[in-house]
């Protein structure tokens, strides 16, 4: 007699949704928060000697790289890279 287990694609679909059930459970509100945040616009702030020096809020993702940050600044629509201490929030 066969039941619903036998089938292999119904054992295929149990692991693959445990599998996200732990994904989604075992992250922290900090990690779910990063993946949510990917892509979204977000507003840049930077201090230098402890002064504000620049602040503006992107149009959308804001990439690090080694010298810096840069994103598309939504008050002009361009490119801008700034290398300072940033605090970015999404």
């Amino acid at each position: 007699m066969k039941t619903l287990w036998n089938h292999r694609w119904t054992w295929f679909a149990f692991f693959v949704s445990m599998a996200a059930l732990r994904i989604l459970t075992g992250c922290s509100n900090a990690d779910r928060a990063l993946w949510t945040a990917l892509g979204s616009p977000g507003d840049i702030i930077c201090y230098s000697g402890g002064r504000e020096i620049y602040r503006a809020t992107s149009t959308g993702k804001i990439s690090t790289d080694s010298n810096g940050w840069y994103f598309r600044e939504s008050a002009t629509n361009k490119l801008v890279r700034v290398s300072a201490d940033c605090v970015i929030t999404n």
